[in-house]
């Protein structure tokens, strides 16, 4: 089987789109987020889903050709770790002056094109999203770039990231430490199902731009 092939779909995929899996000293199934542990790995596509059913269907033992121990949380353990790398790299951005914080300062580095993307917490008003979910719509419009949004984590853990109190609103701004950010950012949501809100803020931009051509 080809290094990179997932051991659930059998399919061949780039490694940012997989994630590694090694057996450790005591035989238990260890995620490698990083891609750097030693011994042989096997692949399984980056997201909930595969990795449960990798371990509900015992395609670890088949990988490796070897009795192995799947921990019974497997699935939260990768969560934390794509979580808790996401927040490490988000703290260094903010570090760097890549981050802006507070509801009118995010909607005004989205409408100045500068916002890379935006993280809403998960206690984030509907007013307060739907204010800047109108600034992303809006640049688009105005031929700006398409900037997603992410409500990946609680309030707390969004202020202790960033070194703040209250953080409900925050944007990354388009630097190199954000750019960094974002990788982990985009991995994490995609391993928790992607952001339905987003494609549907992307679906009423070209319906209205649709509509604005019919009526020309």
């Amino acid at each position: 089987m080809n290094d990179r092939t997932c051991i659930v779909t059998r399919r061949q995929a780039e490694a940012d789109e997989l994630i590694r899996f090694v057996v450790g000293p005591d035989s238990a199934v260890v995620p490698d987020i990083k891609r750097n542990l030693p011994g042989r790995g096997c692949w399984v596509t980056a997201d909930r889903l595969h990795i449960d059913k990798a371990a509900a269907k015992n395609l670890f033992a088949r990988a490796f050709k070897a009795q192995v121990t799947v921990p019974a949380e497997l699935g939260d353990i990768v969560d934390g770790l794509l979580s808790r790398s996401a927040l490490g790299m988000l703290g260094l951005a903010r570090k760097a002056g890549a981050v802006v914080l507070g509801a009118a300062k995010v909607e005004a580095a989205v409408r100045d094109g500068q916002a890379l993307f935006v993280l809403h917490a998960r206690e984030a008003s509907d007013d307060g999203v739907r204010k800047i979910s109108q600034a992303r719509r809006a640049t688009v419009h105005l031929g700006g770039p398409a900037t997603p949004a992410y409500k990946l984590f609680p309030e707390a853990e969004l202020s202790l990231a960033l070194g703040g109190t209250n953080v409900i609103h925050a944007a990354v701004l388009a630097q190199d430490a954000g750019k960094a950010v974002e990788k982990r950012m985009v991995a994490l949501d995609r391993y928790r199902g992607g952001t339905p809100d987003d494609l549907a803020m992307l679906a009423a931009v070209a319906d209205d731009d649709d509509a604005a051509e019919d009526m020309e």
